[in-house]
């Protein structure tokens, strides 16, 4: 390679870097203001009550009250949403400049597609692989209630974060609290008339204002970007999220949707052994419970995710939990339709539920983020997974004839697939310059596709759920998600 051409490369790599740089600012920058815009929802109910007639605020007296302790709910979600950023090592320089090259034309660099292509990405360790992964997307909410917890727009996410679940501190825990985490009755006494800004929950979560070791120089305000709503909003399902894989609430989701997983694993792999475990991917694995529980039954498993949103927030959870129950969230407050009352809107939910590093996990559990398509098609992957598990995943891919033949490859001769989720086509409905490519199929098209790369069906059926919907809602979502288990058929039998 010519002098010429290591300098334009190495240039590339700049210009990507920086763009992955300005990516996830974009997203720190969502989670920062978080309760920036949730103060705006509250404000403009209230001046929404503000209009009624008289007569009608004498029958809503208790509104006001409500308000308030909304302003309290959002607080909680704040300090939770700052304590986590804290503790967050994120895998670039986040202090490097980045406005040199926002007028530069990038012919090779999309800003919303990931780059990795041009790169040897780092994998991730494995007890029984030579390499690893990294992380996957959410979905643009439609709406509070549409909303399905994932993301279909891409980050601009390359590096690779290895989450190990081991680790047991806080990096700087502060002992700052934001009062009492009770139930939303006894939310909002005298508390309430003076609730911090967005500002003032920043300075308690950097200690009272001390920006230091534990709380990192990229965190400060003043360097955040003002994002679209649309990007709070996926703060907003990520707590949802949270609900589903690390609350008590979120059980009955877990049970419809991971219980029938981890059943068939039982079933398929009955001699483990913990000198030689399975190893088992799972794509797309969010906020880590699924691999986790999959760990805890013996296996090798690396999950893999894409999006920064949902790696921050497991990373948090996985590495720092202390205890079950340490935190106390409010992930009902955004959205006033279909509650059947007050309380239920305003219930606080405990997470996680158990404590990660006691769960009793199999050694080689790992959380890696990057796109499965880049980092799965690398030839060091061929031939090594015993299992690869997608839960609500396969829907996320702009081609998924591609997800199915990397499935393929990635399986040992023999080796099984089981698929539980929809087909509700993230890039469907995206309509931009860029044009996005979305490959749409029925699933018996998904079917047929998958016995042309050598599957097996070996077990097939309906499984009704839900996806991070309030249990207590009057409007609840489901989904008649298909049910698989395939085998890859062995050399001798192609």
């Amino acid at each position: 390679m010519s002098n010429m051409q290591t300098e334009e490369e190495l240039e590339r790599r700049k210009l990507e870097e920086a763009l992955e740089v300005k990516s996830l600012r974009r997203i720190i920058s969502a989670y920062l203001n978080y309760p920036e815009a949730a103060e705006e929802d509250v404000k403009r109910w209230e001046r929404s009550f503000r209009k009624l007639p008289p007569r009608h605020k004498a029958l809503l007296s208790h509104l006001p009250s409500k308000f308030q302790k909304l302003r309290w709910c959002i607080a909680q979600n704040s300090y939770f949403i700052f304590e986590m950023l804290k503790v967050f090592e994120p895998p670039l320089d986040m202090s490097q400049d980045i406005d040199n090259c926002e007028n530069q034309h990038l012919d090779v660099v999309s800003d919303s597609h990931h780059s990795s292509r041009s790169r040897n990405p780092c994998l991730c360790e494995s007890t029984s692989t030579s390499g690893g992964v990294n992380c996957h997307s959410l979905a643009e909410p439609i709406s509070e209630e549409t909303c399905n917890g994932k993301f279909p727009a891409p980050t601009n996410v390359n590096e690779e974060q290895d989450i190990d679940i081991s680790k047991k501190s806080i990096a700087g825990k502060c002992s700052i609290s934001l009062e009492d985490h009770g139930s939303a009755n006894n939310i909002c006494g005298d508390g309430c008339k003076n609730l911090p800004d967005r500002d003032t929950l920043y300075a308690s979560a950097c200690c009272n204002g001390n920006v230091s070791s534990s709380s990192p120089d990229w965190l400060d305000p003043s360097l955040q970007l003002h994002v679209p709503l649309v990007d709070v909003d996926k703060v907003r399902c990520i707590i949802r999220n949270i609900v589903r894989d690390w609350a008590k609430e979120g059980q009955q989701e877990r049970d419809q949707c991971y219980r029938p997983i981890l059943e068939e694993l039982e079933r398929l792999f009955p001699d483990r052994s913990n000198e030689n475990p399975p190893a088992c991917l799972v794509p797309g694995a969010g906020l880590g419970r699924l691999a986790l529980e999959i760990s805890c039954l013996g296996f090798a498993c690396q999950g893999n995710e894409f999006s920064y949103y949902m790696m921050i927030c497991s990373s948090f959870i996985l590495n720092h939990a202390q205890a079950a129950g340490e935190w106390t969230i409010f992930p009902w407050i955004h959205s006033n339709c279909n509650s059947v009352s007050d309380n239920d809107q305003l219930r606080p939910v405990s997470v996680p539920d158990i404590h990660p590093a006691s769960a009793g996990i199999t050694e080689g559990f790992s959380m890696c983020g990057g796109d499965f398509v880049e980092v799965y098609s690398d030839p060091s992957q061929g031939g090594v997974w015993d299992a690869v598990v997608t839960c609500f995943f396969l829907d996320t891919a702009h081609n998924i004839v591609e997800y199915i033949e990397i499935i393929s490859e990635v399986l040992k001769d023999g080796g099984v697939w089981i698929n539980l989720g929809p087909l509700l086509y993230h890039f469907a409905d995206m309509y931009s310059q860029e044009d996005e490519m979305s490959i749409e199929l029925s699933l018996e098209d998904v079917k047929r596709v998958a016995l042309q790369y050598g599957f097996i069906f070996e077990k097939e059926s309906t499984i009704e759920t839900t996806y991070t919907t309030n249990s207590r809602s009057m409007m609840q979502n489901r989904y008649y998600a298909a049910f698989w288990t395939m085998r890859k058929k062995t050399s001798a039998t192609l």
